[in-house]
Formats: C-alpha cells, sequence, structure tokens
C-alpha cells in the first residue's frame, strides 16, 4: 500500500474495525431470521475479499521492491508492517482482555 510499515498496519487496523462495525450492524436485523445457504457464501466472500486487501496492504510494495532487486529493502518493509501489526493487536488484546474497552 505504502512504503510505510506504520502507515500499512494501521490501514489493515482501519479495515478491520470497518469490517467488524459493518458485520455487527447489519446482523442486528438477522437475530429472527433463519438461515440460507446464502450465509456461507457471504462468509467466504468476505473472507476471500479480506485475503485480498490484507495481500494487497502487507504484499504490494515488498514485493514489488523485490521484484526490482531491492531484496533487504522489501524483506524490512514486510517485518516491519507485520511488526507494527502485531504491536496493534497486542495493544487491543491487552485492552480488551484487561477490560479497558469492549
Amino acid at each position: 500500500m505504502t512504503k510505510n510499515p506504520l502507515l500499512n498496519a494501521l490501514s489493515a487496523a482501519i479495515y478491520i474495525t470497518l469490517l467488524a462495525i459493518v458485520m455487527t450492524w447489519g446482523t442486528k436485523g438477522m437475530q429472527n431470521q433463519s438461515d440460507t445457504f446464502m450465509a456461507p457464501i457471504l462468509a467466504i466472500s468476505v473472507f476471500t475479499l479480506s485475503t485480498a486487501v490484507m495481500g494487497y496492504i502487507f504484499g504490494f510494495y515488498p514485493i514489488t521492491m523485490y521484484l526490482d532487486g531491492k531484496k533487504k529493502e522489501a524483506v524490512k518493509l514486510a517485518l516491519y508492517t507485520i511488526f507494527y501489526f502485531g504491536i496493534i493487536t497486542i495493544t487491543l488484546m491487552i485492552l480488551v482482555f484487561g477490560r479497558i474497552i469492549k
């Protein structure tokens, strides 16, 4: 997405947050409805879309850089993006499990 690993990690976190908000909002009106065959189709579609979006956010520039011969920079960008996303995830886990946020 960018060559800034922190911005990439934040973009992933924002995408996940927006997806969770939409899914929570969407299921509120469906509590009394029976499941249909559309539920698994929607779940697999959302999973596939998320895989593509995360692949783009985490992988586009590292792969491009790697193919351009900037192998060390590509690996560094990928690892730093994963590191920052890990920090965001661990912080969120601490906040949730510590009951600081719900």
